[in-house]
Parts: C-alpha cells; structure tokens; sequence
C-alpha cells in the first residue's frame, strides 16, 4: 500500500470514529446537549482534530443524518419486494412508524431538527437523502396509478398527501402530543388512525 492510499484509509478510519462516538453520544444525551468538545474527549483527540473532517455540529449532524436515511431505507425494502402495489404502500406507511418508534432520535434529525438542512443549506446541494426516500414514495403511487388502486393524477402531489399524513401521525406521537389520551391507548389510536386513513386513500384517492 502506497503513502497516499495509507493516509486515505487513515482519514476514514478517523472519519468513522468520530461519527460513531457522535452517534453514540447524540443517542445517550440528546443533540442539543453533545458540543464538539464533548465529542473529541470521547475519542481522546482535540476538537481541531474534528474541525478538520467537519465544518462545525450542523455539518456532523448532516454526515449522522445520512446514516439514519440509509438504515430508513433499509427498512422499507421488503415492503418494495411485495407484488400489490397498494400492499407495498401500506407496508411502507407501517415500516416508517417503526423506524420512528425505535429511533426517536434518529428520526427527530432526519425531519424535526434543522441543523441538517441549516448545514446542507450551506453548500447549495439537493437534499439527496430526502428525494431518494421520497421517490420510494413517489414511485409505489405511480405503481397504485397504473394499476387502477388510485385515479389518474400527479404522483408526486399524491404522494406529498400520503406523506404529510403518516408522518403528522407520527411527529405527534414522539413529540408527545398525545399525552391527552391513556398510555395503552397511543399506539393502539395510531394504528387505527392509520387503518382508516388507508381505507380513506383506496376509496378515494
């Protein structure tokens, strides 16, 4: 192995320390709480050791942000191997409230926290990671289109409805809106939530 390679493969190895011990330490005391500094103690370097692979917290939390659309992703594929399209989109709709369910924390990054976006603004780039799970999306409407299940109209917009909805379900229940109703009864409502708003969409969508 030459010097070039070697040094490349020791910026990874550095880069993968740092995003696993910020993980880590996102996932034990909330975002808002962890510093740089906080994060270059836990791995035993100085946080201009850090500053050199990210910009500043917002392009960290962009690099972790990443890692949680490409496990969401992960996620969603055995709904896209079912043969119904309708089957495929009710399975994603339930794949996404499980991601969230199990990975508050991740999830409040990839769609409540702004920081990412403050950091992906700073760059001028598409947001990449939101428009590949979102043509998913996009894509399993376009299916239920040609197949009948949905009338002829913009995939996107209809998907856009989908969307918004799920995840308004969704955003209320970690961020503790429902604290109206009894413990046992949240997730039990969201379900039934869900179950009618697909009955609603295969009727009349």
């Amino acid at each position: 192995m030459g010097i070039v390679e070697r040094k490349e493969r020791e910026k990874e190895e550095m880069r993968k320390r740092i995003l696993e011990a910020a993980q880590k330490l996102f996932l034990e005391n909330g975002f808002e709480k962890v510093s740089i500094r906080n994060i270059a103690d836990a791995i035993e370097y100085s946080p201009a050791t850090i500053y050199l692979y990210y910009k500043d917290k917002n392009d960290l939390l962009y690099a972790i942000h990443q890692i949680a659309f490409l496990k969401m992703i992960q996620e969603f594929q055995p709904a896209l191997q079912l043969e119904k399209p309708f089957d495929r989109l009710v399975e994603m709709g339930r794949r996404y409230f499980r991601f969230a369910f199990e990975n508050p924390e991740m999830f409040d990054l990839m769609f409540i926290m702004t920081a990412p976006m403050d950091a992906l603004a700073c760059r001028d780039d598409i947001w990449d990671e939101g428009k590949s799970a979102f043509n998913l999306l996009v894509n399993c409407v376009q299916d239920c289109i040609d197949a009948g299940v949905f009338r002829p109209q913009d995939a996107e917009v209809a998907a856009m409805m989908i969307w918004s909805s799920v995840h308004g379900y969704t955003a209320l229940f970690l961020r503790k809106r429902l604290e109206m109703f009894e413990e046992n009864r949240r997730k039990e409502m969201m379900e039934q939530a869900f179950d009618l708003f697909v009955e609603t969409i295969r009727r009349g969508l």
